[in-house]
């Protein structure tokens, strides 16, 4: 018979682990929503190439500090994880892109003139236009056998873009089911703590290991100026196309509760009351040795609401493009001529009383 849980309270202690549990599950997913948005559209033009180097090399000093600031062997494990990721989004960067180191933009795709279809004369073919679509499409001159029907083939559409309300109803549950499991890893995890006794001395206190704080607060600058190339990036490209959403929703989730993980910290004093002050110098102690931590992401946490703001700000520009092109396409046919709206009879006329 497995042994009775113990009630739930909801003290600092327990604030702190499920804020820790759900950012180490949103630090396990953040890279998967970009890696899959890459092969889905077989580019990485969204991406700054500096963005990612800068992001790698803060992992690899995040690692190096957390070896030597003696933090927890999963934080340890995940900063390892987070650097295969960068890896692999760096090759992916690479093998979309070239190797190259800057963001280089996309040419601007020209588009045919539209040719306006007068009425026709002497000079004008009987087949005129739908050999030049024939000839687009390379058919070739098979339209000339005559056991084929001289038939226009059906213009190829590509898959409708969801609408904002389901982008919005996709990303929200997959922050909650990010949420939902960070918050069972903590009840599973809590089940086990329980059966360990408590073991609060002075030895305890959070160390302060000098190395440990040059690495920490060098990751910190990296994470902070990592954010600037994909925000100029955007603001060159004048689109986030090619960015998932997810990609940092799960990077702002992952930030906001590691912090709060680390505000919610409950101080244990050495003996089995604290002395005045005691409290309140651990406290301020601990956030000292965190402060590089701390500083790392609460910086990027708000340079990915200026990325969220340009996701907004450019999907809107981008719905009044494509609204504009599908009004012009309503206007013009398929191989790029406008269609006459006139009446048949007007079309048709001989000119003749």
């Amino acid at each position: 018979m497995a042994p009775p849980t113990a009630p739930l309270n909801l003290d600092v202690e327990a604030i702190s682990g499920i804020c820790g549990s759900i950012s180490i599950a949103a630090w396990v997913v953040v890279f998967s929503p970009q890696i899959i948005e890459n092969f889905r559209r077989g580019s990485a033009d969204g991406l700054s190439v500096p963005f990612i180097i800068l992001w790698l090399l803060g992992d690899v000093f995040n690692i190096l500090g957390a070896v030597l600031q003696g933090v927890l062997p999963t934080m340890l494990i995940l900063a390892i994880y987070y650097t295969i990721a960068d890896f692999v989004l760096l090759a992916q960067c690479f093998y979309y892109k070239g190797f190259t180191w800057k963001d280089e933009l996309p040419p601007p795709q020209a588009k045919l003139p539209n040719v306006i279809v007068g009425e026709p004369n002497e000079r004008t073919g009987l087949l005129n236009g739908h050999l030049d679509e024939r000839e687009r499409r390379g058919s070739g001159w098979s339209h000339l056998n005559p056991v084929v029907p001289l038939v226009s083939e059906p213009p190829i559409t590509p898959p409708p873009t969801p609408s904002r309300l389901q982008s919005a109803i996709w990303n929200s549950v997959a922050v909650l089911m990010v949420c939902v499991a960070g918050i069972a890893g903590w009840l599973l995890s809590r089940q086990y703590s329980t059966s360990q006794p408590d073991s609060s001395t002075d030895e305890d206190f959070p160390s302060f290991d000098i190395w440990g704080q040059i690495f920490g607060w060098l990751c910190a600058i990296l994470y902070l100026g990592s954010r600037l190339p994909q925000l100029l990036l955007n603001w060159r490209r004048k689109s986030t196309e090619g960015v998932s959403i997810l990609f940092f929703l799960f990077a702002c989730l992952g930030n906001l509760t590691y912090v709060l993980s680390i505000f919610a910290y409950e101080p244990h004093c050495a003996g089995s009351h604290c002395q005045p002050g005691e409290a309140g110098r651990i406290y301020g102690r601990y956030i000292l040795v965190n402060s590089s931590w701390l500083a790392g992401s609460l910086g990027t946490l708000i340079l990915d609401l200026a990325i969220f703001a340009q996701f907004f700000i450019y999907s809107k520009d981008d719905s009044a493009y494509e609204d504009d092109e599908a009004v012009i396409d309503e206007e013009t046919s398929i191989d790029g001529r406008q269609i006459d709206n006139r009446p048949l009879l007007q079309r048709c006329s001989s000119g003749l009383p």
